[in-house]
């Protein structure tokens, strides 16, 4: 082998070894926690790289900690690591709520954390309360005239309730359902307008921060502006019905009117047909009765005159000026 190969391989080969050794023995993050302050063995860290734990990621949080006056155990961050929690997100939590006077336990901000929620979010929050704005809110008061309000919640973060406790869906969700309430009650809409506090004052006082993990401190009404009138198109709307109604009612009756009608003018016209009928059998009769004896010459011309009397009488009452005369003898 050529004898300059060989110290090339060595070098290359304890490289590797050295890089192995700092990746499995931090040793620059060892003597960064020392100097810091934090008692750590070289064993701690070696461990963790068998447990699958990154060293970094537990071992800057606990310097910051210690810094901060908060001691902290190694084994409870460990564990909050491998259960898939941020071990930086509590402990930057743990310190903002140390710096608060505000009480919360690494346990709780690790179950808070493993939650889902913001740790250090919701303690910035319990520390400085934030706004949220409702969506517009349309309600109709009694006079039928609709309102459309906008509200703006102050609410504080409240940390003994963040794990279980609705979030601020629920929050406005609920201060919208008391802002429809409260203008449903109100007589008229001129009343909300001239005092829209009202409508705030009511809100608060129902106690919507039950069982969130909020806590509201106000509730102001940002807008309020005046929609359709409602009742106005709900009459309009129902007289429309009303009067398809009139009609669908006036339509029936007139058809049965001419249903009437019509069987009446059938049931004349069967009457005329009976009465031509019978008219028929007339001559027939007084030829019969002529041929039996039964009738003579002269109960026939009185006949005649009869019939051509009542002729005039009839055409005199209908108003004709011309009757038709009969023959007469």
């Amino acid at each position: 082998m050529d004898p300059i190969i060989l110290p090339a391989l060595l070098v290359m080969g304890l490289i590797v070894a050295l890089l192995l050794l700092n990746w499995a023995v931090p040793i620059s993050l060892w003597l960064e926690a020392i100097f810091s302050g934090v008692r750590l063995g070289l064993g701690s860290l070696v461990g963790m790289r068998l447990r699958k734990v990154s060293p970094p990621a537990v071992v800057r949080p606990l310097i910051a900690s210690t810094k901060a006056g908060l001691p902290l155990r190694v084994s409870h961050l460990e564990a909050h690591y491998l259960a898939g929690g941020s071990v930086e997100r509590v402990v930057r939590a743990l310190i903002s709520a140390d710096k608060a006077s505000i009480d919360l336990p690494f346990q709780q901000a690790a179950a808070i954390d493993l939650a889902g929620r913001d740790v250090f979010e919701a303690v910035q929050v319990s520390v400085n309360p934030k706004v949220v704005q409702t969506p517009r809110v349309a309600a109709m008061a009694r006079d039928g005239i609709q309102l459309i309000a906008v509200a703006r919640v102050t609410v504080r973060a409240n940390i003994n309730r963040l794990v279980g406790g609705a979030g601020e869906e629920t929050i406005l969700a609920r201060v919208g359902e008391g802002i429809v309430s409260t203008i449903g009650s109100a007589d008229t809409h001129k009343a909300v307008l001239e005092n829209p506090d009202a409508i705030s004052k009511t809100v608060l006082q129902k106690g919507l921060d039950s069982g969130t993990a909020f806590e509201i401190l106000s509730i102001d009404i940002a807008d309020v502006d005046v929609g359709k009138n409602i009742g106005a198109e709900l009459q309009t709307d129902q007289a429309e019905a009303d009067k398809r109604v009139a009609q669908a009612r006036a339509e029936e009756r007139r058809a049965m009117a001419m249903a009437q009608e019509q069987e009446m003018i059938a049931r004349v016209q069967e009457m005329r047909a009976e009465v031509i009928a019978a008219e028929a059998q007339v001559p027939l009769a007084m030829a019969d009765a002529f041929r039996s004896g039964n009738m003579g010459i002269m109960d026939y011309v009185r006949y005649r005159n009869i019939e051509s009397d009542t002729h005039m009488r009839r055409a005199i009452a209908e108003g004709d000026e011309t009757p038709q005369q009969l023959p007469s003898e």
